[in-house]
């Protein structure tokens, strides 16, 4: 009988420390494959939102979207439990953001730059012979001091062009191209400057609402083509959550494959389709950046949305964060080969 007591006793203790093993189970561990887990996907509204359209028209239960104010964008990759799967923001936010790669990774470039210089005088239209034809001219910058800015900056280096960042009442360098910092709102033909770098859907808005004008403006350059790469800068980037890459490889490949068709899809959708589709996932109350008066196929193919993968734009990546780095140290930071990931 004593015999038989000490082993109930044995397999009690056995009970409670399964039990207790159970209850100490990590809360964050990732859900076993093809469970009914719904990744967020997250993007800033603008040009990089474009590239979800495909993925959320196909309708897939797997991924929540989310288009969120860009000012916000950092708040879901970071912090204890940042709340984005997966996310779409600045290249040079990612690197400084989520570089090491030890909680997100860069799954890919999503969009490619969509910068276009503006004139409404009898300006030579830039292109890489003609560039150097800006010094002793104004520029006026639409978010000068960030990627937009930063970007044209480096592609004056690319040319050995001499420039100067001056105020709107500073006297002009005739040995300089002179930047000036300019609100979008305030981009006029009769602004002062002889070109001004806009994003889309500025730029086209621009040229739309003042074709009636004695001025108009016209575009009359592509920072894309200037900065000297076929098919343009990288300029937003997909990340994930290493735990979703490593749990979530159903997940990863259905989302990969929604952007890949992006480009293609995009070239013949229509602009209604695609207004339609964002105002669905949209913060509420958030101001919407494309709107029907200024989304059209034209403004989508500006955008240059196209997917490529990390593995195959890592060093073009690297290479355009050594050249904001060269422009401003702080705008962006090196990353380790961890912030790649390889499929």
């Amino acid at each position: 009988m004593k015999h038989i007591a000490a082993k109930l006793a044995g397999l009690s203790l056995a009970a409670v420390s399964l039990f207790a093993l159970a209850a100490c189970k990590p809360e964050t561990e990732e859900p076993p494959q093809g469970d009914d887990t719904v990744y967020t996907v997250v993007a800033p509204d603008g040009a990089p939102a474009l590239a979800l359209v495909n993925a959320i028209e196909g309708g897939d239960e797997m991924f929540d979207y989310q288009v969120v104010d860009s000012s916000t964008i950092q708040t879901y990759v970071t912090g204890a439990n940042p709340s984005a799967d997966f996310c779409i923001l600045p290249v040079n936010a990612a690197s400084k953001l989520l570089g090491t790669g030890e909680v997100y990774q860069m799954v890919g470039t999503v969009t490619n730059g969509n910068l276009y210089f503006l004139s409404a005088e009898d300006n030579a239209d830039l292109t890489a012979d003609s560039l150097s034809t800006l010094v002793g001219k104004s520029v006026g910058v639409v978010q000068l001091t960030n990627v937009p800015g930063l970007t044209l900056q480096v592609v004056l280096n690319k040319y050995d062009i001499p420039y100067s960042i001056v105020g709107n009442d500073e006297e002009k360098k005739e040995d300089a191209v002179n930047l000036i910092a300019f609100d979008a709102a305030n981009v006029t033909p009769a602004g002062g400057c002889d070109y001004y770098l806009c994003p889309e859907p500025a730029a086209s808005t621009k040229v739309k609402g003042t074709a009636s004008a004695a001025k108009p403006f016209r575009i009359a350059g592509d920072l894309q083509a200037l900065y000297g790469e076929e098919d343009g800068y990288p300029q937003a980037v997909l990340v994930a959550k290493r735990s979703v890459l490593e749990s979530g490889t159903e997940a990863v490949e259905a989302l990969t494959t929604y952007l890949e068709a992006s480009e293609n899809y995009l070239a013949s959708v229509e602009p209604e389709t695609v207004l339609n589709a964002l105002d669905g996932v949209r913060t509420e109350g958030l101001a919407a950046s494309f709107n029907a008066n200024n989304l059209t196929s034209t403004v989508i193919a500006n955008c240059s949305v196209r997917f490529t993968p990390a593995s195959e734009c890592k060093d073009k990546v690297n290479a355009f964060l050594e050249e904001l780095i060269a422009v401003n140290e702080t705008a962006a930071k090196t990353v380790s080969d961890g912030f790649y990931y390889n499929a």
